[in-house]
């Protein structure tokens, strides 16, 4: 499963046959994740027609998109709508965006989660200690750091709370040499698999457009660094996954 796709951005960028792909190398499934109230409707419409998933949310690199009556309609959005999760959503310090709006539509969303018992896809770009400090306020809350890249105490930081983290493009760059040496050992339960596409590329697909049948490639780099084979990192992720999101509910 990748867990974290934009394959409606994916699409338009003219990838229009990525989903076929995906499923030919043995991809099940698909989280879409949303950024912005503008394209929900285009997600639920997507995951009707692929057999994919969606979650909504409001990502903070949109942040001049949202208003505040967007949460009460998420809320209401997320009662109608087939969800998996809430997200994408989090902080981003990288960019110029007011920091105490995007906590505080963060902070509306981890509510939001907790109360309807959904995971969370957390975005974390040059963020990452604020994001755990405000997630350990919010007890119970499920959630994955997407595209993981933090120092190994921020990393023991997130398990101690019960994360997971997200495994993507990043690990397949062999300067990312940190990183690997914790993929490698990292607890077997705690990772999901990600492409990020359209973004992200993979190492030696640079300059292309992402898409989820990479995600293959992933895995491949990640049974490397175990020292597993690609089917262990397969059923284990797919195991992950199932939990993580509740699969159980959406009979899978």
């Amino acid at each position: 499963m990748d867990t974290h796709c934009h394959l409606d951005y994916v699409i338009e960028a003219g990838k229009t046959h990525s989903w076929a792909r995906a499923q030919e190398v043995g991809v099940k499934r698909v989280l879409i994740p949303a950024v912005a109230k503008s394209n929900w409707a285009r997600l639920a419409q997507l995951a009707e027609e692929t057999g994919c998933y969606a979650a909504y949310g409001l990502h903070p690199i949109a942040q001049d998109e949202h208003s505040q009556t967007h949460l009460q309609e998420l809320e209401r959005w997320i009662k109608t709508y087939p969800t998996l999760a809430i997200g994408e959503c989090g902080l981003d310090y990288a960019i110029e965006a007011d920091r105490a709006l995007q906590r505080e539509y963060f902070a509306a969303q981890l509510d939001l989660a907790v109360r309807y018992d959904l995971p969370v896809i957390v975005h974390a770009r040059k963020s990452l200690d604020e994001v755990l400090q405000m997630v350990r306020r919010f007890s119970g809350v499920r959630f994955v750091v997407h595209s993981f890249t933090g120092s190994n105490q921020q990393l023991t930081h997130l398990l101690d709370l019960g994360g997971y983290i997200g495994v993507g493009g990043t690990s397949t760059y062999e300067r990312a040499q940190r990183l690997r040496r914790q993929l490698a050992e990292v607890e077997a339960s705690r990772y999901l698999l990600e492409t990020d596409a359209p973004d992200q590329p993979i190492c030696g697909f640079q300059g292309q457009i992402n898409e989820p049948a990479k995600v293959l490639a992933v895995a491949r780099t990640l049974a490397q660094l175990r020292h597993e084979s690609v089917d262990e990192i397969a059923r284990q992720s797919w195991h992950n996954s199932a939990l993580f999101f509740a699969l159980d509910r959406q009979g899978v």
